[in-house]
């Protein structure tokens, strides 16, 4: 009887001692928590100063020529996006290039991923390529010459490319080809965007979001009507006014 008593509690010891490693092993867990997130930057469009909803296949008249537009294709480059921390840094998008097709909400977005969790106050981007990539030769992705924004002749991007009809014009049609990186025709464009007291929030768990609208209307701000330009297939000061219209007229409506 004397040994059984002796016996039980040498097993409780050797029983505790193996369970010991399994519990250092649980306390020593780190949770794999990511340290990035994503964002969307969203655009939306609209015609004129009353901000008339706008797409592509709608006729809209344009409040300062009076031209009666239809567009057919509208699409620009935004690059080199960054983004201002709480502290006032600013961390820097890699490989930043974008191409925005208005023909679909999906082409109207450009995500961004693995950006820092953290909070943003504001957003400074490009409007347009900046000019080392007009001149560095083929890419790909959005920069790839089989979307037609690269002129083979003229070695530099289209910005941003409009097309469609008008009956103001003598064709009936317009292609305006807007583009330009260097010198006084240069139509590449900074914009930055205060978030207006609000902060992005980036964190794994939720995508923030960044929302442009941009006015189509611009592009004839101080240019003159399809009746006598309706079409623009090389840079020169009124390519370079109509883009610079049209990018000045994108403004900031809201976060997510």
């Amino acid at each position: 009887m004397n040994r059984l008593f002796k016996t039980i509690p040498l097993l409780a010891i050797a029983v505790a001692l193996l369970a010991l490693p399994s519990c250092k092993e649980k306390e020593n867990v780190i949770p794999n928590i990511p340290s990035t997130g994503k964002m969307e930057v969203r655009f939306n469009y609209v015609f004129g100063a009353n901000a008339v909803p706008w797409e592509l296949g709608k006729m809209y008249v344009h409040p300062k020529t009076g031209d009666s537009l239809t567009f057919s294709l509208f699409r620009f480059y935004v690059s080199n996006i960054k983004l201002k921390k709480e502290d006032g840094t600013w961390w820097v998008h890699p490989n930043s290039y974008f191409l925005v097709d208005a023909k679909t909400v999906e082409e109207s977005i450009l995500v961004l991923n693995d950006v820092p969790n953290g909070k943003y106050t504001a957003m400074q981007y490009m409007m347009g390529v900046d000019s080392l990539m007009n001149v560095s030769g083929a890419h790909d992705g959005a920069l790839s010459f089989t979307h037609g924004m690269y002129w083979d002749w003229n070695s530099g991007y289209i910005m941003l490319k409009a097309e469609g009809n008008s009956p103001n014009s003598p064709s009936g049609t317009y292609a305006l080809h807007l583009g330009g990186f260097m010198g006084d025709n240069n139509v590449v464009t900074v914009n930055n965007t205060d978030f207006s007291g609000e902060k992005l929030h980036i964190n794994s768990s939720k995508t923030g979001v960044v929302r442009l609208t941009a006015n189509t209307a611009r592009l004839w701000h101080s240019s003159p009507g399809v009746d006598s330009v309706n079409i623009i297939h090389s840079p020169g000061p009124v390519a370079k006014t109509m883009a610079k219209d049209f990018y000045s007229g994108i403004i900031f409506s809201g976060l997510e």
